[in-house]
């Protein structure tokens, strides 16, 4: 459009309307006004020129729009992001998520026995309440002979002897570790997924894989989000934290056969490195 308004105010139009008006002149003055009835006006030539050249200016630059257009503009994937394209930073995200589907495992079997120590207390009150007294002589002294435990006494014993050996192992402070990497890592991954098909395609798919993964994010969100009221004792929100995280192991597990489906693409269409 530039380009075209551009020729208007060239001087070449003016110049050779000069040049006309001189001619005519310089010629005899019958032949002088043979010719100016005849010829067309320099003024009146002018502003049709302007008006044609105004006219075609939209589509002279609808015509040369494409020309001036560089087509891999309007593509994500065409080699200018290099390494980003390719197998090296694709394989990526599953070496990293299929990392965390263990460390999920891991983290769950942490938060498990974290549970135990609480479960196992809350069963050994429960036990002492059903423990007979000792008897006693009538002078109100203890018997000389102590009699056997009793099978409560026994299991209450054990399951204290459990709870000493569970709390050796720390198992509240490494199991919200774990949560807290896994949450922070997975976040960050499953983003970084979708904006490697981008970097790769040009754009995302919707699909199982796509929306599964979404649904474990959103989980992780959800149940760490549960974490503060957890450490306050609310029973329901350490039974809804489960019931999430089971979920998300779920979607996790049926997830892996589209990833690998992806791999086999990913080495299929894109090269190395």
């Amino acid at each position: 459009m530039a380009t075209t308004l551009s020729l208007l105010r060239l001087p070449i139009v003016s110049q050779k309307s000069h040049q006309t008006h001189s001619k005519l002149v310089n010629l005899p003055n019958p032949v002088r006004s043979v010719i100016s009835q005849h010829s067309i006006d320099p003024q009146r030539l002018l502003s049709e020129t302007t008006h044609h050249l105004k006219s075609a200016a939209v589509p002279l630059t609808a015509l040369t729009l494409p020309f001036l257009l560089d087509s891999k503009d309007a593509l994500a994937v065409g080699g200018e992001f290099g390494i980003l394209e390719g197998r090296t930073f694709a394989l990526i995200h599953p070496i990293v998520m299929g990392s965390l589907f263990f460390y999920t495992l891991w983290a769950g079997y942490l938060g498990w026995q974290w549970r135990r120590v609480r479960t196992i207390q809350n069963e050994i009150n429960e036990l002492k309440k059903q423990v007979k007294p000792v008897a006693v002589t009538p002078a109100g002294s203890p018997p000389a002979e102590a009699p056997p435990p009793s099978p409560i006494e026994v299991k209450i014993q054990q399951l204290t002897e459990d709870r000493k050996e569970l709390i050796k192992g720390s198992f509240r402070d490494r199991h919200f570790n774990a949560g807290s990497i896994l949450l922070g890592f997975g976040v960050f991954e499953a983003i970084g997924g979708g904006v490697n098909t981008w970097f790769r395609t040009g754009k995302l798919f919707p699909g199982p894989h796509l929306f599964a993964g979404a649904a474990i994010t959103a989980l992780w969100a959800a149940a760490a989000a549960l974490v503060p009221a957890m450490q306050k004792g609310n029973e329901t929100a350490r039974n809804l934290h489960i019931a999430l995280n089971g979920l998300n192991v779920l979607l996790f597990i049926w997830q892996i056969p589209t990833g690998i489906e992806i791999v086999f693409k990913v080495f299929e269409f894109a090269n190395w490195p």
